[in-house]
């Protein structure tokens, strides 16, 4: 008998596949594609890298603009209905349509009534004209464009106070908003016809929602900080990430706490197939972290990297991306050794190891990060000297 539970432990053992070691990696040059833009969002669909800004003349307006691989212009919209609108949350859907997420105020109607009498000026004094008070931003706001940025609809849920939107998330059954109002945090759902759903919030001014994915059932997992207890789960850190899945009705379902001792936590981007990514503060020590999640919030993997906190990530395929603003050398990363905050974009296969890394000593911190078959993996990203570029993955 021991020698069959011996023989069976044996087999056991050369079966079990061994899990592989994080090889060194050449860090390569990321390519810039433009530099110098005014822009906040980026999203690639189809050929196209279409940026998206904020834009104040007489209204504040919302600019459009879209290049193809190679950085040259192919187009330039506006959004300006003759109100204030901002965009704050960008997103797109399967079929390469644009969501964007913002607020906007009511348009304000000129007087109609015209004088019955002209008043006497005898000393001819020129009259300016009346200067209109702006609305305040108290509608939110979701617009729909096609990939060549012209409106297919436009769609309003009256607030009685201007919001912060921080993640717009869409699927085939609807849109899912979170951002906070009147400093607290809320989520909003809306039908893609139009219909926007109650406004629930979550937790008080103590915890802050970055991240939504919006899952096929109509539920909702949204990932942030905080600071006070949810759903029994009390504080553990100075400050953790938190992972809460939300039923339709606005219940929290279930809600995990990512905490280090005496550290500040944050999950600051989320992509649909529960890629995370955050910080970890512990002192004056900054770290970027990347999670891959299931859907019940199971990690499968996760890695740690000296950073100034930013973060974004994206998954194609098999494949997973991060970028980051790295601030040290890593073992495996070979060329790597920033003295300042520099832009680090990693390739991560499905069990988590690294496989390609490029960086730039002119890019510091990401602020976006897309793909589209045509044009692959792009990004937007604050240069060293503070404007704003397109970045590509490159060969």
């Amino acid at each position: 008998m021991k020698r069959i539970i011996a023989l069976v432990l044996l087999l056991s053992v050369v079966i079990t596949p061994a899990q592989a070691a994080q090889k060194n990696i050449a860090v390569k040059k990321i390519q810039q594609i433009t530099v110098g833009l005014d822009a906040e969002f980026l999203l690639a669909v189809g050929p196209s890298i279409i940026t998206i800004s904020n834009i104040d003349s007489s209204t504040s307006d919302i600019s459009l603009s879209a290049s193809d691989i190679n950085g040259a212009l192919t187009w330039k919209k506006s959004l300006d209905s003759g109100a204030d609108e901002i965009v704050m949350a960008v997103s797109k859907d399967s079929l390469g349509n644009l969501w964007l997420a913002g607020m906007s105020s009511p348009i304000v109607l000129p007087e109609s009534a015209t004088a019955s009498a002209i008043a006497d000026n005898p000393d001819g004094v020129t009259i300016e004209s009346e200067t209109l008070l702006r609305q305040d931003l108290n509608r939110l706001t979701i617009w729909k464009l096609s990939s060549e940025g012209e409106i297919i609809s436009q769609y309003f849920s009256e607030q009685n106070a201007p919001a912060l939107i921080n993640s717009l998330a869409v699927n085939s059954t609807g849109l899912s908003i979170v951002g906070q109002f009147e400093g607290r945090p809320f989520i909003q759902t809306m039908k893609l016809s139009g219909v926007f759903g109650e406004k629930y919030f979550i937790g008080s001014s103590k915890t802050i929602l970055n991240a939504v994915v919006r899952n096929s059932d109509g539920t909702a997992s949204v990932f942030g900080s905080s600071s006070e207890t949810l759903k029994g789960k009390i504080l553990a850190g100075k400050r953790d990430g938190v992972l809460i899945k939300i039923s339709k009705s606005g219940a929290l379902l279930s809600v995990i706490r990512s905490s280090a001792s005496k550290a500040e936590r944050d999950w600051v981007s989320a992509d649909p197939s529960y890629l995370l990514t955050g910080f970890v503060k512990t002192g004056k020590k900054i770290e970027s972290a990347i999670t891959k999640f299931s859907p019940t919030f199971a990690p499968s993997w996760t890695l740690r990297l000296a950073s100034s906190g930013e973060s974004k990530a994206l998954t194609v395929g098999k494949f997973s991306y991060m970028a980051l603003s790295s601030t040290s050398a890593s073992k495996n990363l070979i060329g790597w050794k920033p003295s300042k905050p520099q832009l680090l974009l990693l390739t991560f296969d499905s069990k988590g190891i690294i496989t390609a890394a490029a960086g730039s000593p002119d890019l510091s911190e990401p602020l976006a990060l897309s793909h589209s078959k045509e044009v692959g993996i792009v990004g937007l990203a604050r240069s060293t000297d503070g404007s704003i570029a397109i970045f590509r993955q490159g060969a």
